[in-house]
């Protein structure tokens, strides 16, 4: 038997030793329902004379006889624990110091530690304290490191204990199919007189692999034992993936949440960053990041971040948050002069982005522009660019504005309403002129060197200001006399402000028409009062004459 074979060097130690020894193995295995031989070879003093022969004991669990532990093997007797009936048996020869075991059908009770004991008569009786230590197996031993990285070749041994002499191991793998280039190798390894089969697979782990199953399955020939044992791999491996939601939009004052799953092991410290900021994190699998009544100011981009001890990875996101323009941001009304330049400038928010359009009086003026800011140029203003010019923006959620007022300063201007015309009273003069600031207005008479505004009150001088238009009136009594090929009257009109004056000569207007129209009444009023006097002087001629015919006819006798 290969067992004893083992033994025989160890036989020609007793010789040479005084002492009581023991030789067994350690530690040995079995497969539950299999047997095991437990090799021994012991020793005793060389003095000893063995007394009608040599006789040995196994004991079970523990080596002092006076506590009865369980006798798995007597020589002297057939006596043993039941639970060793009919399955013990010595192999060795206890005469040549041989004390080999064999148990037949070991079952999980059977695991524990074993004692032999040497009986070599009278009083020379010796249990050693040095003990083979049994493991009976349900199933075989699979040697998994105790880290199992992604990418990193790994490699998994399954054992099968070979301590029965009529059973020989075979090892065989399961669920290997979906492995990538799985590679086995098989070994036989002897120590302490013990006997173990070992396979080896061999193969790349990556992360799709993590929890997927493996077996390894052991069969005994000439028998219809069959031993399995089950493995889920536990591969680590940095985040593979992070997932976040796509990039959205939310309406300002609304809720929004993020979420982030990071596949890893093992579970990463899973953190949200805003900028620089972070805002949350868990160590997880996943992790959220719930906002409530989103402002612009959380507008930008989030990343979700995963790490672990293998590595670390992220995945961001751009949150926007819309909303409707602001009140735009518009120059303070401005006084400019005449013939300057000027730069109306308005700016607001909003998003999308407004469009911004500027308004003068409620009529558009300039360029329509999709941005947050618009300038309005005007080069070389006029007077008619005096007025309110507003500034709108707009978009899809929204619109506001903004007004300023733009006041243009300029030297006063005549308007055509100007002119002196002929009335029933005399002639009435009109001075009519606009600027701002408003023009300050007088008449001049150089035939009378006289100089008429608001201070003189002799020629019924009367003004008057509606917005930036001045209007000076005057009435002369007297039409004045004429003077060779000219008109009647010769008046002036001055107007002034801080810009600039001018004095210009009033035409007299509609002054023939007028001139005929007095003619032709004058003469017709004298007609009709000749037409009166004459009417009268008839009437009053007739009634006399009637008044003397009736005395007379009243002084005839009948």
């Amino acid at each position: 038997m290969w067992c004893l074979e083992l033994l025989l060097p160890l036989l020609f130690l007793s010789d040479v030793s005084g002492q009581w020894n023991v030789w067994v193995p350690r530690d040995i295995s079995a497969m539950t329902n299999s047997c095991v031989v437990i090799p021994c070879t012991f020793m005793y003093p060389s003095g000893i004379r063995p007394y009608r022969g040599t006789h040995g004991i196994w004991y079970f669990g523990q080596p002092y006889p006076q506590l009865f532990p369980p006798v798995v093997f007597k020589s002297r007797t057939d006596v043993v624990h039941e639970s060793y009936k009919g399955r013990s048996k010595l192999l060795g020869d206890l005469n040549q110091r041989n004390c080999t075991l064999l148990i037949n059908n070991v079952g999980s009770e059977h695991s524990g530690r074993y004692y032999f004991r040497a009986d070599l008569g009278g009083a020379n009786m010796y249990t050693y304290p040095d003990f083979a230590e049994l493991k009976v197996l349900d199933q075989p031993n699979i040697d998994v490191p105790e880290e199992i990285v992604s990418d990193e070749s790994l490699e998994l041994t399954c054992y099968a204990p070979d301590n029965c002499p009529d059973m020989t191991p075979e090892i065989q793998w399961m669920y290997t199919d979906y492995l990538p280039d799985p590679e086995f190798s098989s070994d036989y390894v002897e120590e302490s007189n013990t006997a173990v089969l070992s396979s080896t697979l061999t193969f790349i782990p990556r992360p799709m692999h993590n929890g997927q199953l493996l077996g390894c399955r052991v069969y005994y020939s000439n028998t219809t034992l069959v031993y399995e044992r089950l493995i889920s791999l536990d591969i680590k491996y940095a985040p593979r993936s992070v997932w976040v939601n796509v990039s959205s939009e939310v309406m300002e004052g609304s809720s929004v949440t993020l979420h982030c799953e990071v596949d890893s092991n093992p579970p990463s410290r899973i953190s949200w960053m805003f900028g620089d900021q972070e805002v949350v994190w868990d160590t997880a699998s996943n992790i959220s990041l719930s906002l409530d009544d989103v402002t612009p100011a959380q507008e930008g981009l989030y990343t979700c971040v995963g790490d672990n001890s293998y590595g670390a990875m992220n995945t961001s996101l751009y949150l926007a948050v819309k909303y409707p323009p602001r009140e735009p941001q518009v120059n303070e009304s401005v006084t400019v002069v005449e013939g300057a330049s000027l730069a109306l400038h308005c700016s607001t928010q909003g998003s999308p982005a407004p469009t911004l359009t500027w308004l003068k009086d409620g009529e558009l003026v300039g360029t329509i522009t999709a941005d947050e800011l618009s300038v309005l140029e005007i080069s070389e203003i006029t007077p008619q660019g005096d007025g309110l010019y507003r500034c709108l923006a707009e978009n899809e959620h929204g619109r506001a504005s903004s007004s300023l007022n733009v006041t243009v300063e300029y030297a006063p201007v005549l308007l055509d309403e100007s002119k002196c015309t002929v009335v029933r009273e005399g002639v009435q003069c009109v001075c009519m002129a606009t600027g701002n600031p408003e023009p300050a207005i007088e008449f001049y008479l150089p035939d009378l060197n006289v100089t008429i505004n608001e201070t003189d009150g002799r020629f019924n001088f009367y003004t008057h200001t509606d917005g930036h238009t001045s209007t000076g009136m005057i009435k002369l009594r007297e039409k004045g006399e004429r003077v060779e090929n000219g008109p009647a009257v010769n008046v002036h009109c001055s107007i002034s402000n801080v810009y600039g004056r001018e004095s210009v000569l009033l035409e007299l207007q509609q002054e023939k028409k007028y001139m005929m129209a007095v003619i032709v009444g004058t003469i017709g009023g004298v007609a009709v009062i000749a037409f009166i006097i004459a009417a009268v002087r008839y009437v009053g001629h007739n009634n006399k004459n009637l008044r003397q015919s009736c005395w007379a006819q009243s002084l005839t006798p009948f």
